[in-house]
């Protein structure tokens, strides 16, 4: 398979570093998987060059490790690192929706309910990506009503990391049904400008994926 170029103005290095990242954080390159460079190069349509410099800058963003003796394979996913990365969103999306309680516009707050109906409908079709960027738009709306832009760009950087948790949560379909109502009590929240009522919804929704997104990659450990 040839690599599509989405970008023509990107080095080749970056558009081979972007399309493994994706692959990554999407959960098609799967934790303990190797990176065989021949076969990425073949897979991609690329020289191995683009492919090495690629894996240093994965092994720089933590989503590869290098093995002694057996090369590079994608960095497993860690209880440590996942509750770090979720004490910090925590910490932002609360910050976030308690400005969004005083910031969103009318216009925002009706997004935001399209955006509740648009994961809900997401959820139906039971694909993974779909739910996923789905469940990415509702947040964004909550974090660009804040007008700050540091917050932005904070919550952006994060949500890069996030991308890879998000996935294993959204696999279990158990949970949509939850996640469907925690955006709309988050909706209300915003919409009758409560604080406290809106973070703590919040906090409701990163404690549930925690918990869900380690339930998940227990069944994962037990069954590999």
């Amino acid at each position: 398979m040839s690599l599509i170029m989405d970008n023509e103005y990107l080095p080749l290095r970056d558009v081979v570093f972007n399309t493994l990242r994706q692959e990554i954080l999407t959960g098609k390159m799967k934790p303990g998987e190797r990176l065989m460079e021949i076969h990425l190069a073949n897979k991609l349509g690329v020289s191995r060059t683009p492919i090495r410099e690629a894996i240093r800058k994965l092994e720089l963003e933590g989503l590869v490790i290098m093995i002694p003796r057996k090369g590079a394979e994608v960095a497993q996913i860690s209880w440590k690192s996942l509750k770090d990365v979720l004490e910090v969103r925590r910490a932002l999306d609360v910050l976030a929706i308690e400005l969004a309680c005083e910031r969103m516009t009318q216009e925002e707050l009706e997004s935001l309910y399209r955006a509740c109906e648009s994961f809900e409908e997401a959820t139906k079709t039971k694909d993974t990506r779909k739910i996923a960027e789905a469940d990415v738009a509702f947040h964004d709306i909550i974090v660009a009503s804040t007008g700050n832009k540091r917050l932005i760009q904070l919550v952006n950087n994060l949500s890069e990391q996030m991308y890879r948790y998000r996935f294993e949560y959204i696999k279990d379909s158990s949970q949509h049904s939850m996640l469907i109502e925690e955006h709309k009590e988050m909706y209300r929240g915003i919409q009758n400008k409560d604080k406290i009522a809106a973070a703590g919804v919040v906090k409701k929704h990163i404690d549930n994926q925690e918990k869900a997104i380690i339930r998940q990659l227990q069944l994962e450990k037990s069954t590999s």
